[in-house]
């Protein structure tokens, strides 16, 4: 259990501060009933109440910087997030969101950007759709990064940016 003064993940929401933790006095919900009254930390001035028994949005601890540090060392490593099916794009993108492992989420950011830059490179559009969830991506992950590390946004931005824009490397015959 999460105590008051914690910073967390809820879900796709990324960071936020749990303010209190604390029964709710309303008809219909159990006295003994516990809630989180979380305070986005992107979203100044609004709260989420959520049961601590909370089984349908996943909440966590911060990523650790050591685990934060070896994630972006390691951008590389990281394979790209694969759709199952196209049709339902969106849906695998939310689910990633939401189930909130770094790791998935860098790997659909590294999908999104080289998307981007290919259909860019072809003439084309990027999808409105796909921008939307690679801004969302990288907001969530390069927030909770830059929180764990100490270290400012837009330091960690442009490294991922540098590291999934490089080429990759061709083996030497």
């Amino acid at each position: 259990m999460f105590k008051k003064g914690d910073y967390i993940v809820y879900g796709s929401t990324g960071i936020c501060e749990v303010v209190d933790v604390t029964t709710m006095h309303m008809d219909g919900i159990p006295n003994d009933k516990l809630y989180y009254i979380l305070h986005p930390y992107n979203k100044k001035g609004s709260e989420i109440f959520t049961p601590v028994d909370n089984k349908r949005t996943v909440m966590r601890n911060i990523i650790p910087p050591l685990k934060a540090k070896e994630l972006l060392e390691k951008i590389e490593d990281v394979e790209e997030f694969q759709i199952p099916m196209q049709k339902f794009r969106e849906d695998s993108y939310k689910k990633c969101l939401r189930g909130c492992d770094c790791r998935e989420i860098m790997g659909l950011i590294k999908m999104l950007h080289h998307k981007k830059v290919n259909r860019i490179s072809q003439g084309k559009n990027f999808p409105t759709t796909d921008e939307r969830y690679l801004r969302i991506a990288e907001d969530n992950l390069i927030r909770e990064l830059a929180f764990s590390l100490g270290t400012p946004e837009e330091k960690i931005s442009r490294y991922i940016c540098e590291k999934i824009s490089a080429p990759a490397a061709v083996p030497a015959h």
